[in-house]
């Protein structure tokens, strides 16, 4: 009888194991906030729901996002600025300040799942690698000590400029100028079960290389394969290829477990004369494909049927990034809520995305064919960023106010006053000039935006003035008015740090992967119950 009883327990066992085959990928949205336009974040948290979308990436830890989010069901991906690192790296405390302040307050309300600290540090102007591992550790620190550290995983964003080569997938490998931060990091992941986290635009392979690589292989669309000499696998499309390079230059590396998480991928659907391949349609093209191909065909050549989990980018375009055109017009919104091209999120649609190679393109598919979209092309989210017809307002030092007072109130908020004022340290973007004045009017504007951008918010006894003029100047961009539009905190430290972010899974209900999870679920209510029942009768 014992014989029989462990034969029906290890038959339900292997049903179970069956059963975890049915997990799906996921796909997210990045929500960058680099711009003065945007709806503030509770009208965004409306969209992003209305869309049905599940996972979203920010890139800080904005009080207003955060209470926008909560009770929505929606996971996070939350980042640590660049400009944080330093701060972050230095002092176990200044960790522990952050999370009790911008993290547990709105946990688990907010449904925070992960923590992205820094942003293509090896890309970086201010190359700060030795920065991101202390950082982790802090942080990881930080959490254990709230009993968070297996709830909320803990990686770094890079891009795929980390491979010395990636082609053919088989042959690359990490650039060695980076083995000495990649090893201890790689460690990290692995003994913390974290994914190693990759930003993939194949975008950029097209528009650097047009004549070697064919706009069809980089949209999904080629009817040839390129093959890997080494392996013989073949390659229909270029994300695979840039996805296998990872595994393989990890595995090189002796990592083979680590999972690998896709970040930011996407189409920029505006570019520069130069820029042709910058249109709506193979903007709608390359992400329509992609969302398809992660949700319906998951893995890759050399890792067939993994789940891959993909964050696009971006869910707006961005009028404050520097560079040239197409870096502000990543987005599948403009600020007002139109669609840019209509997107359908649950990879369920028939329609038929054609490319072109022209900037001026051919007219996309009627909005009205998108599930995702509800037929609407159009979702109402104005109000906000400056859009609504309201003044912009900006709060900064009193020129009458004297050095002794106006670093009174520096120092209060910058410290009671929870202001983040990494930006004007030396050799940050508004450190220059080195005066009381400047600085505090940095400091002060942060926390009048932060605050609710109301007159109350810039009294500081009497040493700050509100102005209608943006006191921003080069690289040092001070927040809009009103906070919750959704400028990032530490602007001036993050320039770069929005340019490629959608993370947030958009499995819909309806998607074929629910309804295959569905199934399993009734298969197990059906096969597994009886099986356990019998189990009991022979106990």
């Amino acid at each position: 009888m014992g014989k029989r009883l462990k034969l029906i327990f290890w038959i339900c066992v292997y049903i179970l194991a069956f059963l975890d085959f049915g997990m799906a990928s996921n796909i997210g949205i990045c929500y960058g906030r680099n711009a003065d336009n945007l709806p503030s974040p509770n009208k965004v948290s409306e969209l992003i729901q209305h869309l049905n979308i599940k996972f979203v990436r920010i890139y800080d830890a904005n009080i207003d996002v955060l209470k926008a989010f909560a009770n929505t069901g929606i996971e996070l991906m939350i980042g640590v600025p660049n400009a944080d690192l330093l701060a972050f790296a230095q002092f176990q405390s200044n960790v522990d300040t952050w999370l009790r302040n911008n993290i547990l307050p709105y946990y688990p309300t907010t449904k925070i799942t992960s923590i992205s600290v820094g942003l293509e540090v090896t890309e970086a102007p201010d190359n700060a690698t030795g920065l991101v591992l202390p950082a982790m550790r802090n942080i990881h620190t930080a959490l254990k000590k709230s009993g968070l550290d297996k709830k909320i995983k803990i990686s770094s964003s890079h891009s795929l400029a980390i491979l010395s080569r990636s082609f053919p997938p088989s042959s690359a490998s990490f650039s060695k100028k980076h083995s000495a931060f990649l090893k201890p990091m790689l460690e990290f992941l692995v003994e913390n079960e974290s994914p190693f986290m990759i930003d993939l635009y194949p975008y950029y392979a097209y528009r650097d290389s047009s004549e070697k690589v064919p706009l069809e292989y980089a949209l999904f669309e080629s009817s040839s394969q390129v093959v890997d000499p080494a392996t013989g696998l073949l390659y229909s499309n270029m994300f695979d290829a840039q996805l296998d390079a990872i595994y393989f230059a990890l595995t090189a590396m002796n990592f083979k477990t680590i999972k690998v998480m896709v970040t930011e991928s996407g189409w920029p659907s505006k570019g520069s004369p130069k820029e042709t391949a910058a249109t709506p349609d193979n903007a709608l093209a390359y992400n329509t494909n992609l969302i398809r191909h992660v949700i319906g065909d998951p893995g890759t050549p050399a890792k067939p049927g993994e789940e891959i989990d993909v964050y696009l980018f971006s869910l707006f375009n961005e009028n404050r990034k520097p560079g040239i055109e197409s870096e502000r017009n990543w987005g599948m919104f403009y600020a007002n809520g139109t669609n840019v091209y209509a997107l359908d999120f649950t990879g369920e649609s028939s329609a038929t995305v054609s490319p072109t190679n022209s900037t001026t393109g051919t007219t996309s598919p009627s909005p009205s064919s998108s599930p995702g979209n509800n037929g609407n092309s159009t979702v109402i989210i104005g109000g906000g960023g400056g859009g609504g017809g309201g003044t912009k307002k900006w709060c900064i030092a009193s020129s009458q106010a004297s050095v002794t007072d106006l670093q009174s109130a520096l120092d209060w908020a910058c410290g009671p006053g929870n202001v983040d004022c990494s930006a004007v340290q030396p050799n940050q973007p508004c450190f220059e000039p080195d005066t009381v004045q400047s600085h505090a009017s940095y400091a002060f504007n942060t926390y009048y935006q932060q605050s609710g951008a109301s007159s109350l918010d810039c009294s500081f006894g009497g040493v700050s003035v509100e102005v209608d003029k943006d006191p921003s100047y080069g690289n040092c961009l001070y927040m809009i008015a009103p906070a919750s539009e959704g400028t990032n905190r530490t602007m001036a430290g993050n320039i770069t740090g929005n340019i490629t972010a959608i993370d947030s899974p958009l499995a819909s209900p309806s998607s074929s992967n629910e309804a295959f999870r569905q199934m399993m679920v009734s298969v197990a209510a059906s096969v597994l119950l009886p099986c356990f029942v019998v189990s009991l009768s022979l106990w």
